[in-house]
């Protein structure tokens, strides 16, 4: 399709391309990814209504990392279109393009001018190269399989069960915080472990991927922490939904770039996966953009009233909380089965902070199998394991 576009001087037709091109290419992660989800809603709505409505679910096998194979296919037809990458003419270097291994499962989203020049190029057999790329990768899987999947066993031991533990009075909002904080940090490695691996494992073979990840949790504003965060989604979704939302038609407005945002986010949210749960997270953070950008001078003539403007470095460290605070709120309906489970665990994160004082719940009955799944000795280390992570990557 990209030829097609490239060899046409007709913008109508050039435009026509596109948007066929677009259409077959969302179109096949609307069916594989989608459909189930908005058939479903669809149905509800019709037995709400008290409409006829049969359309049957699809059973369909995800395939592997289509989300970003879709994401970088659009944006090679994209770059093609707006003239700013010339279209491939081997068939072979835009299959690797779009099917490029190290990045199958998590990204980076790649961009046609920084990954398909590199294919054309003659890669030797480097030391260095090969060395820092398993370096990398061993980082990854540090990550991975000493952070996440061990921050894992407790985040899935409370979430799955959190109406026993509710019901015996044996969790209270302590433990729910810290279920809460576990996840941000578990998907955190898991998103940046697999990102590692990619970046490490393509540098072995001589080829350089974009940075996915930049310290997240360093940053002052929900705006800072998503240019820290999955950079190449974010990116992608910037300059290919974003922009062209806010600046493409009509006169630029507050409101409209306020709306365009919110827009993008809960698409981002749906990005993530076919569930009302991922859309509330992206609304979330739509929301949290929305009111940072609109509060902005008002948080700054608040700063000069407390005395915080004078005080800088303590205004940071305030700010860093604040923001992983926030992301960590939205991360419950990331990681919840549903919306019902969502409202639970919100509800009840206030229940039991009595305990908090109380040295043998703290000593004997916080720290334990029963109550957060998994021994004080490996929580102990995972959290180790964390701080390590951090201090390594200043």
């Amino acid at each position: 399709m990209a030829p097609a576009i490239a060899g046409q001087s007709n913008k109508k037709k050039r435009r026509f391309f596109l948007v066929l091109s677009l259409s077959a290419n969302l179109g096949v992660l609307f069916v594989f990814k989608y459909f189930n989800f908005f058939n479903t809603n669809v149905a509800d709505l019709a037995e709400f209504l008290h409409w006829h409505y049969s359309l049957a679910l699809i059973k369909l096998a995800l395939p592997l990392g289509l989300s970003f194979h879709v994401f970088q296919s659009l944006s090679y037809v994209i770059e093609v279109y707006r003239g700013k990458y010339p279209p491939e003419k081997n068939y072979w270097n835009y299959a690797l393009y779009v099917m490029f291994f190290p990045q199958l499962v998590a990204g980076p989203i790649e961009r046609p001018q920084h990954l398909l020049p590199q294919f054309k190029l003659n890669h030797e057999f480097n030391r260095q190269n090969v060395r820092r790329g398993l370096e990398r990768m061993l980082w990854g899987f540090f990550k991975k399989l000493v952070i996440a999947d061990n921050l894992a066993i407790i985040v899935n031991y409370v979430y799955a069960n959190f109406n026993y533990f509710h019901d015996n009075s044996a969790v209270n909002g302590l433990v729910l915080v810290l279920a809460i904080f576990f996840f941000t940090y578990q998907i955190y490695c898991d998103f940046s472990g697999y990102s590692d691996i990619a970046l490490g494992s393509a540098l072995v073979l001589g080829y350089e991927l974009t940075e996915n990840f930049n310290r997240p949790f360093v940053s002052r504003s929900i705006a800072e922490f998503w240019r820290r965060w999955h950079i190449s989604l974010s990116n992608w979704l910037r300059d290919y939904l974003y922009y062209p939302l806010a600046l493409g038609w009509g006169r630029v407005s507050k409101i409209r770039l306020w709306a365009s945002l919110f827009i993008t986010f809960v698409l981002i949210g749906l990005w993530h996966g076919a569930n009302w749960t991922f859309v509330v997270f992206g609304a979330i953070h739509g929301f949290y953009l929305v009111a940072g950008s609109a509060t902005e001078k008002i948080r700054e003539k608040c700063a000069k009233v407390v005395g915080l403007a004078k005080l800088p470095k303590l205004r940071h460290a305030l700010q860093v909380v604040c923001v992983f605070i926030l992301a960590s709120f939205a991360n419950i309906f990331f990681r919840a089965a549903d919306l019902n489970q969502a409202w639970q665990i919100i509800v009840h994160l206030g229940d039991g902070w009595a305990n908090v004082v109380n040295y043998n719940y703290l000593r004997y009955r916080l720290f334990t199998n029963e109550t957060l799944g998994a021994a004080k000795g490996a929580l102990l280390g995972t959290v180790l394991a964390v701080i390590v992570m951090e201090i390594v990557q200043r």
